[in-house]
This record gives structure tokens, C-alpha cells and sequence, in this order.
């Protein structure tokens, strides 16, 4: 991406997403989103949707993303080679969590002033509305419990292993945290991860640019809802 292209998407969402990288223009998407596939939507809780949650002042229900994943799931839903859902929840209440010493300082820093009951701190994990509207029973629902990967303490690895998966479609908070470290992790793993980058968001919209032309040039292609949906109804 040039300089110029760069300060023109600073303002983040389907405007900070970049041209694809060199490498996948090499690439049939088409062709590549036809194979066994599994969406996973990481973090898409209250906390970040809800004006009460923990991080409810990034304000994400207002930048787009939560629609463009809807879009993602509908289209997805109706294509027959994807078998797995998965819905990861992101929790900043970790007291119970096994903590390293560096776990122990960074999650008590997480909600240092935050006065939530047991109830609320257990809404504020909820997927959002929307989403939860979309989820079936045959989907997974947990929790990552490591700090930035699915990858590591879920069932994931073994439900996308006996699914015989190998794309992985990612939306979700945070773009340059949760979303990288999984695409990261998806790939040491040998999977073929792609990132829709207006159903992602990150804790400012300015920071997006640089995170999708980071993760686009060295780990995953990152296209739009709209291009996925396209790339889905695309003869091969």
C-alpha cells in the first residue's frame, strides 16, 4: 500500500481495507471459499456493542462492523461447504482465569473502576443480540481463555480437525489483537484464514489501516463482506 492509499483510509472500516496483497492476486478466492470452510466470529460480545458494557465506549455498534457481519453469516449460511460456526466470546472479567504474573497484572488492569455484579459481568460476555439471533444449535460457544488465540484451551483446533476444514472466515474485536493473533495462529496451524475487514473493528478506528495492511501483506488476505458474498456466488 503507498503512503497516499494509507492516509486515505485512517478513518477506518471498509474504507481502511487494502488492496490485496501481491501474493493473493496468485490466488483463486473463488475457487478457495468453495473448499471446507468454518466462520468464527471472536469477541462480538455486549461488553463492545452495549453503551453499559465494560467497553462500551469503543462504540462499535455505531462503525459497521456488526452488519457486515450479519451479511458474512447469512451468506455463508446458505453456502453448503460451510460446516462449522463457531462464536468465541472475549471476557475482560478474568479473576478466575489461571493468571502468569503477567496475566495477573494486565487483567486486573483491564478492569481497574469498572463496579460490575456477577450478573452484569456475566451479560457483558453475551454475544450480541444480533448475533445470537443468527447462532444454531449445532454451533460452538466458548470463550478463549488464552490471551489473544483460539488456537490454545478450546475445542476449536478439534472441531475444525474432525470437519476436515481448511479455510477459516474471521470477523470480530479486536482487529489488531484477537483477529491477528487467531489469523497467526490459523495459519502456523495450516489453515487458510481470510479476514472480512469491515466486520472487524479495532479499539480506534484509526488504528485499522495499519492493522489490515499488516495483517493482508504478511498473513491473510483481507477482503470486504460485500467481495466475500461476490467471491461465494462466483462460478469456479
Amino acid at each position: 500500500m503507498t503512503v497516499t492509499k494509507l492516509n486515505q483510509n485512517k478513518i477506518g472500516g471498509i474504507h481502511a481495507i487494502p488492496e490485496l496483497a501481491p501474493q493473493w492476486k496468485k490466488l483463486n478466492l473463488a475457487e478457495i471459499l468453495k473448499r471446507k470452510a468454518a466462520f468464527v466470529s471472536v469477541s462480538q460480545n455486549k461488553s463492545l456493542y452495549e453503551s453499559w458494557g465494560a467497553q462500551g465506549h469503543e462504540n462499535h455498534r455505531e462503525r459497521g462492523n456488526l452488519p457486515a457481519t450479519i451479511k458474512v453469516v447469512e451468506a455463508a449460511r446458505k453456502a453448503n461447504n460451510f460446516v462449522s460456526f463457531s462464536w468465541i466470546g472475549y471476557s475482560v472479567f478474568r479473576e478466575d482465569y489461571p493468571q502468569s504474573i503477567f496475566d495477573q497484572a494486565q487483567y486486573s488492569t483491564w478492569i481497574e473502576g469498572l463496579n460490575f455484579s456477577d450478573e452484569k459481568k456475566a451479560k457483558d460476555n453475551e454475544l450480541v443480540d444480533e448475533l445470537q439471533a443468527l447462532v444454531l444449535p449445532e454451533d460452538l460457544q466458548f470463550n478463549e481463555l488464552a490471551l489473544q488465540t483460539a488456537f490454545v484451551g478450546t475445542q476449536l483446533p478439534l472441531e475444525l480437525a474432525r470437519k476436515k476444514v481448511e479455510v477459516i472466515v474471521f470477523t470480530g474485536i479486536h482487529l489488531d489483537w484477537c483477529i491477528e493473533g487467531n489469523v497467526r495462529s490459523a495459519r502456523d496451524h495450516g489453515y487458510l484464514p481470510i479476514v472480512i475487514g469491515d466486520a472487524t473493528g479495532c479499539q480506534k478506528p484509526e488504528q485499522e489501516a495499519a492493522a489490515m495492511e499488516r495483517i493482508n501483506n504478511y498473513f491473510a488476505p483481507v477482503i470486504s463482506a460485500d467481495t466475500f458474498k461476490k467471491l461465494l456466488e462466483q462460478p469456479i
